[in-house]
């Protein structure tokens, strides 16, 4: 690809031993690319109290993989998207269509997709060799995935450019939202198939057990100081972007995994914006 190639030659120009290595290289333009849309997806996250919705989604990626297994899917990925996709939707028919509490029906989604995948893949022999995905690795990302990652990105700026505001107006008051015309059921579901796509197709660089923190954080963190919805989106993507950086190059120089330490300095943010928010901020 020629990005790829134009990108190579630019790093190579960058006076750092680091940005020598192809796989370094590689990771950076992952995290470029992936951050951003973390955080602008993270910001509808926090907006709507889903943080627990996302756990699920990214925890489903183990019964995924074990359907992957059992259909005797070499690559799981896709099984692993179209299983999100439909307890995306699922979730959301309940939450519109239940009197019970959603984290109540979160729970039991919860519960069973994560018990059926253990299940399957222990019983398939398989579970060991897949638990990379507990953890991820952006250092072996792919120029192929990185591909993936561009189109993704276009897809979710699209998308955002679409359906930006309706989402909004949806998160802060829903039925000011219909009475204005929005199609609030449209909008949430639309969201969370996005929203699912994207937890899962990132897990392999972030890994399950922390993909949810680095939705979550950089938004968080944002909203501990910002004063509009602008403000809000930037400096989530700011913190998320930096927090993707230092932590990469970190975890290089310390020998630690990356998403892991990602996820530490979007955690420092979070604290600084907080203690920000108490003591500065009137």
């Amino acid at each position: 690809m020629i990005i790829i190639e134009a990108w190579y030659k630019i790093m190579d120009i960058l006076p750092f031993g680091w940005t020598h290595y192809v796989f370094m290289k590689n990771a950076l333009l992952a995290v470029l690319l992936v951050t951003p849309l973390f955080a602008l997806l993270g910001t509808m996250v926090v907006n709507n109290r889903m943080v627990f919705f996302t756990d699920v989604l990214g925890h489903s990626a183990l019964t995924g993989i074990a359907i992957g297994v059992l259909l005797g899917f070499y690559d799981p990925t896709l099984p692993m998207i179209i299983l999100a996709v439909v307890l995306a939707v699922s979730i959301n028919l309940l939450k519109n269509i239940t009197k019970t509490s959603i984290d109540t029906v979160l729970g039991v989604f919860f519960a069973f997709i994560v018990a059926l995948g253990i299940v399957i893949l222990s019983r398939q022999g398989g579970f060991v060799k897949y638990t990379s995905y507990l953890i991820g690795d952006i250092l072996a990302v792919t120029p192929k995935q990185i591909a993936w990652f561009s189109l993704i990105a276009i897809v979710v700026l699209v998308y955002w450019h679409i359906a930006g505001n309706a989402m909004i107006i949806t998160s802060v008051n829903p039925s000011l939202a219909r009475s204005r015309g929005v199609n609030t059921f449209l909008t949430e579901t639309s969201f969370t198939v996005l929203l699912a796509i994207v937890v899962i197709v990132s897990i392999r660089l972030a890994g399950i057990l922390i993909i949810n923190s680095l939705l979550v954080l950089p938004a968080a963190a944002s909203r501990n100081f910002a004063r509009n919805t602008y403000s809000y989106t930037l400096g989530a993507v700011i913190i998320s972007v930096l927090s993707g950086i230092a932590g990469l190059i970190v975890s290089y120089y310390w020998g630690t995994a990356s998403g892991a330490t990602i996820v530490l300095f979007a955690a420092v943010f979070y604290c600084l914006s907080a203690l920000l928010n108490r003591f500065l901020i009137k």
